[in-house]
C-alpha cells in the first residue's frame, strides 16, 4: 500500500469515528438540521469504511496464513492453506479498485432527492410530445427499480404533450440514476403532427437539480411575487372553482415556478417554493464554479440540436449517447423503461474518468 493511499484511508476511518462520536452529542441530537447533515455524511462514507475494514481484515488473515505456511511442510493442511491464501489474494485484488473508487471525492448531492425537469425545446408540438415520451420512459424505469417519485408541476400542450414537467425523484439512489441525464435529448421520427410521412428532428431539454430545503437557502420575501389563479386541466371538481394554483416569481432573476397539482393553495405554494429554492441554489452553485476557473457546462441550453447529449432515432430503433459512444438498437425497450444498461454504461464511464483524474495508486 502506498504511503499516500495509507494516509487517505486512515483519514477516512478517523473521520468516520468523529462522525459516530458527534451523532451521540446532545447538541447534535437536539438539532434536527445538524443531525440530518451528519447522518447524511455518515451514509456517504459508510460504504468506504466497510471496504477499508474488509481489506484490513483480509490482510491480517493473509498474514496469518503465510505464517502458518512457513511451518507446514506438506500434506493436506498445506494444500488447504495455499487454497485459502489464493482466495484471500483474489479478494484483495477485488477490493482494491472498489476502495479506490469510493475514496474519490463525491458530489455533495449524492443521497439527496432530485428534481428531474423535462422541457420541450426545438420542434413545437412534436417536442412537447417527445417530452411526454421521456416522462413515460423515466417513470417506468423508476418503477422497475423501486425508486419513488412524484409529479410536482406540469404544463400540457394542446396535443396532450408536455411543454414542461417536473418530477421529484426520491431516495438515496436518486442522484446515481439520473444525474447524467442532464442535457439536450434529440429525437428523429415521423411526428404524429406530420401528415406527409417525413422524418423530423426535434429536441427536449432535461435538467437535474438537487432538492434544497427552504432553511438551507435564504430568499428575501420582498424579492418574491406570488400570484394565484384557477387551475386548468384534469383534476376533479375543484378545478376552475377555487384559486388553488400558485405562481411564484423571483423578481431579481425572473425565475418563476407554477404549481397546480395539489387541491389546496397552501400545498401548491409549498411545492413551488421548494422548486424555486432548489433552482436558485443550483444557479448560485454554478456561478461559484465559474468563479473558480473550473467552468461548469450549463446543464440545459435552448434545446438547440448542436447541444445534444443523446439521439433517439425511431426509424432505426436506435439510441445513441454521444458522450460515451454508446449505441443501442433497442430504443423501443428503452422507451418502455429498460434503462439499466444505459445507466450502468454512463456510471462506468464516470468512474473511469474519476479514476484517471484522481490517481491514488
Amino acid at each position: 500500500m502506498s504511503d499516500k493511499r495509507e494516509i487517505m484511508l486512515e483519514s477516512v476511518l478517523k473521520t468516520f469515528q468523529d462522525i459516530e462520536r458527534r451523532l451521540t452529542d446532545p447538541s447534535v441530537v437536539g438539532n434536527s438540521e445538524k443531525l440530518r447533515d451528519i447522518s447524511r455524511e455518515r451514509s456517504r462514507i459508510f460504504p468506504l469504511v466497510e471496504l477499508i475494514e474488509a481489506e484490513k481484515k483480509c490482510k491480517k488473515e493473509l498474514q496469518e496464513v503465510n505464517q502458518h505456511l512457513k511451518t507446514e511442510k506438506s500434506g493436506e493442511m498445506k494444500d488447504a492453506l495455499i487454497e485459502e491464501r489464493n482466495a484471500l489474494e483474489q479478494k484483495l485484488l477485488e477490493l482494491k479498485p472498489k476502495i479506490e473508487y469510493e475514496i474519490l471525492p463525491k458530489d455533495p448531492n449524492v443521497g439527496k432527492n432530485m428534481f428531474l425537469e423535462i422541457r420541450a425545446g426545438t420542434g413545437g408540438q412534436e417536442a412537447a410530445l417527445f417530452s411526454r415520451d421521456l416522462f413515460r420512459m423515466y417513470t417506468r424505469y423508476f418503477d422497475t427499480i423501486s425508486i419513488p417519485y412524484e409529479v410536482v408541476s406540469m404544463t400540457e400542450s394542446d396535443l396532450h404533450g408536455y411543454k414542461e414537467i417536473v418530477i421529484l425523484v426520491k431516495g438515496e439512489k436518486a442522484y446515481d440514476v439520473i444525474h447524467r441525464e442532464a442535457g439536450t435529448h434529440r429525437v428523429q421520427r415521423i411526428p404524429e403532427t406530420e401528415a406527409g410521412g417525413r422524418i423530423h428532428t426535434s429536441a427536449c431539454t432535461v435538467a437535474v437539480i438537487p432538492e434544497v430545503e427552504e432553511s438551507e437557502f435564504y430568499i428575501d420575501p420582498s424579492q418574491l411575487r406570488i400570484d394565484t389563479y384557477r387551475a386548468s386541466g384534469s383534476g376533479g371538481q375543484h378545478i376552475n372553482k377555487t384559486d388553488s394554483a400558485v405562481r411564484i416569481t423571483h423578481i431579481p432573476t425572473g425565475i418563476f415556478v407554477a404549481c397546480q397539482e395539489e387541491r389546496s393553495q397552501h400545498k401548491n405554494k409549498a411545492r413551488a417554493m421548494n422548486i424555486l429554492v432548489s433552482r436558485l441554489n443550483q444557479m448560485t452553485r454554478d456561478e461559484e464554479h465559474k468563479k473558480n476557473a473550473e467552468e461548469k457546462k450549463t446543464q440545459v441550453g435552448s434545446g438547440d440540436r448542436s447541444e445534444k447529449i443523446r439521439t433517439y432515432n425511431f426509424p432505426q430503433n436506435r439510441l445513441t449517447d454521444h458522450r460515451i459512444d454508446y449505441t443501442s438498437h433497442n430504443l423501443d425497450k428503452i422507451l418502455e423503461g429498460d434503462m439499466n444498461d444505459l445507466v450502468e454504461a454512463l456510471l462506468r464511464d464516470e468512474k473511469k474518468q474519476q479514476l484517471e483524474k484522481f490517481n491514488i495508486n
